[in-house]
């Protein structure tokens, strides 16, 4: 496993042995403002949300068929 995919609030779960998902667009990977003071609106790539959004409802429509 990488360690840059314990970054987030899901390892705690992982930790305990419990299910969890993390979803990220790879964070300060793709976003070089990524939790430093020019991270800010204008700096987002609101066309790139909205499509990984429309993905993430697929995803989750196709997951939650029983």
């Amino acid at each position: 496993m990488l360690p840059d995919t314990r970054l987030s609030d899901h390892t705690s779960f992982w930790d305990e042995g419990l299910p969890a998902l993390m979803v990220t667009d790879t964070a300060y990977f793709r976003n070089p403002y990524y939790h430093i003071p020019a991270d800010r609106a204008d700096t987002l790539d609101y066309a790139f949300m909205a499509r990984l959004v429309e993905s993430m409802k697929l995803v989750i429509d196709e997951l939650a068929v029983p």
